[in-house]
């Protein structure tokens, strides 16, 4: 299976090749992750996953379907993280029809197959809704998912998955790009004014955050080797989950 970029790619290259391929989207955000992880944390990660599943995909010999990559949409819908600075923010209207026009002009190419790699908790239900209405509007097949979404619950046993800025986050972080980690605090608890999950129910509140400082669990458990494990993981299993896509999509 061919891997290819498509900001290297000349428009000749795209337009031959597209008709027949996998377009992978990562989409991520540009937002505070605490006083010690960098504010690109989520499009980072989306990122690196959809590289390291692309080559791990084309490296099997039984689809011949072109995967191309796009270029990773840096910014989200993180306006609940504009009060600790550091954040560039797309209100969540704005990221829909941002991710539509991507749709779109894949579609006035050629593309006919899209998936949507998300990094950032903020933007699940805009990339899902986009994703749906592309499929109707661009006569694209869509394909969604939330990277963390690929890792067996049992692997981070303990461990706040995804949580923002927390050992989870953090790991990746360190595994990827150690050098952009600052000293991690130690949080002794969690305040107590973040309630319990109800099931069925997502919560949603500003002082919620602020009484987090913006990061939900202790990053001094992050672990290097952890965030290696937890990625190749989730690597895999997207690698596995493009080749079946490439034949159905």
């Amino acid at each position: 299976m061919t891997v290819l970029r498509w900001v290297e790619q000349t428009r000749e290259t795209l337009n031959e090749i597209l008709p027949e391929a996998l377009v992978l989207l990562p989409i991520g955000a540009t937002e505070q992750h605490g006083p010690y992880l960098p504010t690109g944390t989520d499009h980072l990660m989306a990122q690196e996953v959809v590289e390291r599943a692309a080559a791990l995909a084309g490296a099997k010999q039984d689809v011949g379907r072109p995967l191309v990559i796009a270029p990773t949409v840096a910014t989200g819908a993180s306006d609940h993280h504009l009060p600790f600075g550091g954040t560039l923010s797309l209100q969540p209207e704005t990221l829909h029809l941002v991710l539509l026009d991507l749709a779109r002009s894949i579609s006035a190419c050629g593309g006919r197959r899209l998936v949507i790699v998300n990094g950032h908790g903020g933007n699940h239900g805009v990339a899902h809704a986009a994703g749906a209405a592309a499929s109707n509007r661009y006569d694209l097949n869509v394909a969604t998912t939330d990277y963390w979404q690929l890792l067996p619950s049992d692997a981070t046993e303990g461990t706040n998955t995804p949580g923002h800025a927390g050992a989870f986050e953090a790991s990746l972080v360190l595994a990827t790009y150690p050098d952009l980690v600052k000293e991690r605090p130690t949080r002794e608890r969690v305040p107590d004014t973040i309630p319990e999950t109800l099931d069925g129910f997502v919560l949603h509140s500003k002082a919620i955050w602020h009484d987090m400082e913006g990061y939900t669990d202790d990053p001094s458990h992050a672990d290097a080797a952890n965030g290696e494990a937890w990625l190749a993981a989730i690597a895999g299993n997207l690698a596995d989950k493009l080749v079946h896509l490439a034949k159905t999509l």
